[in-house]
Order: structure tokens, then C-alpha cells, then sequence
């Protein structure tokens, strides 16, 4: 299918759901649209927000432990799934979304209402922390907005 408007010239994505296959496949509309040279934004608010916890004691990532939205397991249980079928895992994709320079925001907002202000994100994501009107000046008006 083609079409004569042209191409968004950013993508911006409100990750909201706290479910394991939605947060997953943000990660993979932001490293594709990446991929092509497109600048992205992830915001990540209420449940969603879980995804970026610290690591427990033992190394065991947060989102593993994330609900899945239209199946019984965990996060974990469906991303060593994906990795048998040599899909991207979540880690995988995380890290190409750091490598393609991906902006990613958690919402104050956000973390305050989830019960997550003041405890431990992860280190190894360059976030930002900041609010809607932050997200809403980060857009372009010529991009494109996804909610997830």
C-alpha cells in the first residue's frame, strides 16, 4: 500500500500497560523505527513503569516478573519462549533501543501513582525523568503518537 503523505518524522510512544507483551513490543516498534533513522521517544508511565525497576538481589530483571495481557505466565516465561524461537528478547531489544539512541522518559507522574517514586530504576537506561508537558514538548507536531 502506498500513500502520498510522507512519513511521520518522529515516533513517540506512550507505554502505559503493565503487561510483559505489551512493554515488549514497544521496544520493537522503538528499535525498528530507530532502525530507519527515525527519532523516538519512549515514555513510560503508570503500570509500565515496572519494566524499568532495578534488578532484584540475585540479577533477576523486574519486567520478568511483569503479567502477560491475553495469556496465563509471566514475562519471563514468554521472553525464554521467544528467545527458543530466535525472537528479540526483551533485553535484546532494550539494549538496541539504548545503542540507536532511543530518548527514554519515565513519567514522575507515573511512578508516584504506581507506588515506585524514590525506589531504584535501572542504571543501564539513559532515563529521563520528567511529566506529560515534558513528553508533550519532546513530540513534534509533525511525528507521530502511539499509546501502548
Amino acid at each position: 500500500m502506498t500513500t502520498d503523505s510522507p512519513s511521520p518524522e518522529k515516533l513517540s510512544i506512550v507505554v502505559y500497560a503493565g503487561h510483559y507483551d505489551k512493554v515488549h513490543y514497544a521496544l520493537v516498534m522503538a528499535a525498528a523505527a530507530a532502525a530507519i533513522g527515525r527519532p523516538v521517544t519512549l515514555f513510560f508511565t503508570m503500570g509500565a513503569c515496572h519494566a524499568l525497576k532495578k534488578s532484584d538481589d540475585t540479577g533477576g530483571h523486574a519486567w520478568r516478573s511483569m503479567p502477560l495481557s491475553e495469556e496465563e505466565g509471566t514475562g519471563g516465561d514468554k521472553d525464554d519462549s521467544y528467545a527458543a524461537m530466535s525472537v528479540a528478547t526483551f533485553e535484546e531489544l532494550l539494549q538496541s533501543c539504548i545503542q540507536l539512541k532511543v530518548t527514554f522518559m519515565v513519567c514522575e507522574m507515573g511512578l508516584r501513582a504506581v507506588g515506585l517514586e524514590g525506589q531504584p530504576l535501572r542504571d543501564d537506561i539513559p532515563l529521563e525523568e520528567g511529566g506529560v508537558v515534558t513528553f508533550l514538548n519532546d513530540a513534534s507536531k509533525d511525528g507521530a503518537m502511539i499509546f501502548i
